[in-house]
C-alpha cells in the first residue's frame, strides 16, 4: 500500500510541532464509574487510568471510601457496592496515582423507589367483564369467516 505525499507531509508537520500521538494521549489521567448515578446498595464500576497503569491506584469517595484499583486491560479497574444506608446526594470521588496523577469525578446517588405493583396494562382475553368475551368472540367469527371464503375460493378453482 502506497502512501500519498500529502498524508506523509501531514504526519511528518505534526511530529515537527510536538502534536501527541494517540499512544500518547491515551495516556491521560482519568476515573470514571459506570454508571455514576446509582441508588443506594447497587455496585458501581470503577474505571481509571494513571501514566503507569501497570501500578495499583486508590479512588477515594464518602460512600465508598478507599478502594484500590488493579491493572486489568490496559486500565485499572474495580467493582464496589454502595452502602444501603448511603443518603441520596452527589459525592466527590478521586483518583490518585502512584506517580502523583490525580482526577475526579462525581458519583450521584438516588433514593431507591419500589414500585408498589406493576402497571395496570390489561387488553385481550385477559380484560375483566364484558370486554373480554367480546374481543375473543369477534377473534373466532373473523376466523371462521377467513376458513368459509378459503373453502368457497378452493370450490370455485375445482369447478372452473
Amino acid at each position: 500500500m502506497r502512501t500519498s505525499v500529502p498524508a506523509a507531509a501531514a504526519a511528518l508537520t505534526l511530529a515537527l510541532l510536538g502534536v501527541p500521538s494517540g499512544a500518547q494521549a491515551a495516556a491521560a489521567v482519568f476515573v470514571e464509574l459506570n454508571p455514576s448515578t446509582v441508588p443506594a446498595g447497587d455496585e458501581v464500576s470503577i474505571r481509571a487510568s494513571c501514566e503507569d497503569n501497570l501500578k495499583p491506584a486508590t479512588v477515594t469517595a464518602e460512600p465508598i471510601g478507599s478502594v484500590t484499583v488493579e491493572p486489568e486491560f490496559g486500565f485499572l479497574t474495580a467493582t464496589v457496592r454502595v452502602p444501603n444506608d448511603t443518603e441520596p446526594g452527589d459525592y466527590p470521588v478521586a483518583l490518585r496515582c502512584t506517580e502523583g496523577g490525580a482526577a475526579t469525578t462525581t458519583l450521584h446517588v438516588v433514593a431507591g423507589v419500589e414500585p408498589s405493583r406493576g402497571p395496570a396494562t390489561g387488553g385481550g382475553g385477559t380484560a375483566p367483564g364484558a370486554t373480554g368475551s367480546l374481543l375473543i368472540g369477534g377473534g373466532l367469527l373473523a376466523v371462521g369467516a377467513g376458513l368459509g371464503l378459503g373453502v368457497m375460493s378452493l370450490r370455485r378453482r375445482r369447478l372452473g
